[in-house]
C-alpha cells in the first residue's frame, strides 16, 4: 500500500474527536468514506468532516474499491459480524474496544483475519499514548526496582440518565457483553498486559448491588503474571460523587508509581531519590498516536502495539473475572 484510505463503519460519538479527524492528519493516511445506518446522520458527518463519500449500507462501504482499510466503530454486538465481512473483502480491520462481547467472538474474528491474511487491530490506543509509554519506560528502567504488585481501583457514580431509567448500550449486556466493567476496565487490563505481559492466572466475582440495570455494577479480581507480579482490581459504578476514584498503583522493591487510566495526565513516582511527577498531556485526538502506529505497520515501516491476539487476552481475563 502506498496510502491507507480508511472507511468508517459507525460514525458515532467516539469518532467525532477521539479518532475520526486523526485518520486524515496522519501522514500516509486519509479518511475517504463513512457509513451509518441513518443516512441523514452519515451525510451530516461526511459534510462536517469533509469526507468525500458516505453510505447507509456497510457492505457498500466495505466493497468501495477506494477504501483499503476499515475502522469498525459500532457497539460490540456487531464487531464480529463486520470484522468477518471486512476480512472476506481482503481489507485490514481496525475495531473498537472491547474487541467483542466474549472471547469466543474474538477467536472467530482472529481466525477470519488469519484465513484472509489481513491484519486485525483493536483500539486499545493507550498503548501508543506518550503518558503510558512513559510509564512503561519507568517500569522497564527499574525506577521502582523489581515489580511486586499492582492495584487497580475505579469507582464511578451513577449517571443521571441511568438514574432516570435511560440505559445506554454500554449497560446492556446483549450489546456490550457486560456493563461499564467491559467498557472501562478493558482499557486498564489491557494496559497491565502492555506493562507486565499476559495475565496467566485470574479469579474474580461480579454482582449487581443497586439493581439499576441488568449488567454487573461491581467487580473484584485478583490475578498474577508469568513474571510473578501479583495484582488486584476493584471496580464499582454506583458510588457517591465524593468517592469517585481512578487510581492504579504499581509497587516495586524500591518505590511505587501511581497514575490514572482516564483523564488525569500526571504520573507520580516515589522511590529512594524522593518524589517526582511527570505531566504528559493527552493529544487532541486521543487515538492519533495509535492510528500513526497502525498506518506505519500497514505501510511496512513499523509495528502496532495492539492486535487481535493481544486484545483477545484481555477478553479472556474479563470472561474469567465475571465467571464465564
Amino acid at each position: 500500500m502506498e496510502k491507507i484510505r480508511w472507511g468508517i463503519i459507525g460514525c458515532g460519538d467516539v469518532t467525532e474527536v477521539k479518532s475520526g479527524p486523526a485518520f486524515s492528519k496522519v501522514p500516509g493516511s486519509e479518511l475517504v468514506a463513512v457509513m451509518r445506518r441513518n443516512a441523514e446522520k452519515a451525510a451530516d458527518y461526511a459534510r462536517r468532516h469533509q469526507v468525500p463519500r458516505w453510505y447507509a449500507d456497510a457492505d457498500a462501504l466495505i466493497n468501495d474499491p477506494d477504501v483499503n482499510a476499515v475502522y469498525i466503530a459500532t457497539p460490540p454486538d456487531s464487531h464480529a459480524d463486520y470484522t468477518l465481512r471486512v476480512a472476506a473483502a481482503g481489507k485490514p480491520v481496525y475495531v473498537e474496544k472491547p474487541m467483542a462481547r466474549s472471547l469466543a467472538e474474538c477467536q472467530a474474528m482472529i481466525a477470519a483475519c488469519e484465513e484472509a491474511q489481513v491484519p486485525l487491530f483493536v483500539a486499545y490506543y493507550r498503548r501508543s499514548q506518550p503518558i503510558f509509554k512513559k510509564i512503561k519506560e519507568l517500569l522497564d528502567s527499574g525506577a521502582i526496582g523489581a515489580i511486586r504488585l499492582v492495584n487497580v481501583c475505579l469507582y464511578h457514580p451513577v449517571a443521571p440518565d441511568v438514574q432516570a431509567g435511560n440505559l445506554p448500550w454500554r449497560l446492556q449486556p446483549e450489546i456490550a457483553g457486560g456493563g461499564l466493567f467491559f467498557d472501562l476496565a478493558s482499557h486498564q487490563l489491557d494496559l497491565l498486559d502492555f506493562f507486565f505481559g499476559p495475565i496467566t492466572n485470574v479469579q474474580g466475582q461480579a454482582a449487581n448491588q443497586a439493581g439499576l440495570y441488568p449488567a454487573e455494577d461491581i467487580v473484584s479480581a485478583n490475578f498474577s503474571f508469568a513474571s510473578g507480579v501479583m495484582g488486584t482490581g476493584l471496580w464499582c459504578f454506583t458510588v457517591g460523587e465524593s468517592a469517585r476514584t481512578d487510581r492504579t498503583e504499581v509497587v516495586g522493591s524500591k518505590g511505587r508509581l501511581v497514575f490514572s487510566a482516564f483523564g488525569n495526565d500526571v504520573i507520580e513516582l516515589e522511590n529512594e531519590a524522593g518524589r517526582q511527577t511527570f505531566k504528559i498531556p493527552y493529544p487532541e485526538h486521543v487515538q492519533q498516536p495509535f492510528i500513526t502506529d497502525m498506518v506505519q505497520q500497514l505501510l511496512g515501516n513499523g509495528t502496532c502495539p495492539s492486535d487481535g491476539k493481544s486484545a483477545a487476552r484481555t477478553a479472556w481475563v474479563m470472561d474469567k473475572i465475571i465467571g464465564r
